[in-house]
């Protein structure tokens, strides 16, 4: 019984510390998937539970689960159940439902990797091994459940789903083992090469991994200010507008459990409706219908709009005023941020109290300033995307910011 174990032979050591390798990737990507659409899957079971009057059984909640689980992705649903019997599209995705597939692929990944913290630990598993396994054991759950899906009144568009579910997977899964492997710049510095070099030269020059890091996290602070300063737009237009969003939201329905669900949704559109106001502080604003603009100049939302609270908060329709016109604080606020981090990384302080020394030339300082603009351009033109979409036919086939306008005016302010 004292007696001491043998020691592991070199041969077990190395079978008992062998990176896990793809099987246990699609494992990952499998139990990622399961875990979000379990949420959904239990937030709507209770909700059809607690509602008195509820229009379907069981297998009717499991296909709205199912269908929100898909929604979460980008991918566009149809609806059936419509009273002239023709299929309508809905393409508005919450995003926040997006961001609980994300932060699970994105955990997914990582735990994939299987990167040790020990400097003797074991290797840890290669990035393609790694990335394609999630990758594919998420998209084989996705297409069971689109199958499963097809049967209910909200069905995928199978265009829409080949598309949008393969990206965020691919997306979501690549950021979480490229964050194990330690951000590495290749992927990154590939990307570049792509650039012609004159080009190349002129805006990167020598080094460009710096130049790129300070243009990438001075945009991400741009458009966190932009975000939620639209945010604190949501909110303050929310208050002004309280009795008319109060209205709305008792008028939807009468029981407890339909305006929780109400309130789940709205809290899920916040996200949406941020960037929807950070586009009006931008200038071009969104659309409420096709051809019924709302930006700070003039406010046309389209007639006979369903009664939602943070429908309410849209400006009365008429031209805009002077309080209108204050919303472009916020871009301005977001520029001067994006100013300081550009400023600061063009400079190098030597101690505690001597002056900084000049790092980048005006010309260099210039070109990261440019950079960064253009960057900013590429992640608002991306939100305004994702946080819109269509709700029917006609005029109902537009609700949202406009890409090519949104962010083309959010690279123009922080230039």
């Amino acid at each position: 019984m004292t007696a001491r174990r043998p020691s592991l032979t070199p041969l077990s050591t190395r079978l008992r510390d062998r990176s896990p390798g793809l099987s246990a990737s699609l494992l990952n990507g499998v139990v990622a998937a399961g875990l979000g659409l379990g949420v959904l899957t239990v937030l709507v079971l209770a909700l059809w539970i607690s509602s008195p009057y509820p229009d379907s059984g069981p297998g009717g909640a499991l296909h709205i689960a199912a269908a929100l689980w898909l929604l979460a992705h980008g991918v566009e649903l149809v609806r059936t159940d419509t009273l002239s019997g023709a299929p309508l599209p809905v393409g508005v995705t919450p995003l926040l439902l997006l961001a609980l597939p994300a932060w699970l692929l994105y955990r997914a990944g990582r735990y994939a990797t299987d990167a040790s913290a020990e400097p003797d630990g074991p290797p840890p598993v290669p990035v393609r091994t790694a990335w394609l396994g999630v990758v594919l054991g998420y998209l084989a759950v996705g297409t069971a459940v689109a199958a499963y899906c097809s049967g209910g009144e909200l069905r995928p568009s199978w265009g829409w789903l080949t598309v949008s579910l393969p990206l965020v997977a691919a997306a979501g899964a690549g950021a979480g083992v490229w964050s194990a492997h330690g951000c590495p710049p290749e992927p990154l510095l590939i990307v570049l090469k792509a650039v012609p070099g004159p080009v190349r030269r002129l805006v990167f020059g020598a080094d460009a991994r710096a130049r790129v890091d300070t243009a990438v996290r001075a945009a991400g602070a741009s458009t966190a200010v932009l975000v939620g300063g639209g945010a604190l737009l949501v909110a303050a237009s929310t208050v002004w507008h309280g009795e008319a969003a109060r209205a709305s939201f008792l008028q939807l329905t009468e029981g407890w459990t339909g305006r929780f669900a109400v309130l789940l949704l709205g809290m899920a559109l916040v996200p949406n409706a941020s960037v929807w106001a950070a586009s009006y502080a931008l200038g071009p604003g969104f659309v409420l219908g096709v051809g019924h603009p709302v930006h700070p100049l003039a406010s046309d939302p389209a007639p006979l709009l369903p009664p939602f609270p943070l429908l309410a908060a849209v400006p009365d329709a008429g031209p805009g005023t002077r309080l209108n016109w204050a919303a472009a604080l916020v871009p301005l606020a977001a520029g001067v941020v994006a100013g300081w981090f550009v400023a600061r990384a063009a400079v190098r302080r030597r101690g505690h109290r001597e002056p900084p020394r000049v790092r980048w030339s005006a010309v260099r300082t210039t070109g990261v300033t440019l950079l960064t603009a253009v960057v900013c351009t590429l992640l608002l033109a991306l939100l305004a995307t994702l946080s819109g979409g269509p709700l029917g036919i006609g005029a109902l086939s537009r609700f949202g910011p406009l890409w090519w306008q949104t962010g083309p005016a959010a690279g123009a302010w922080t230039a």
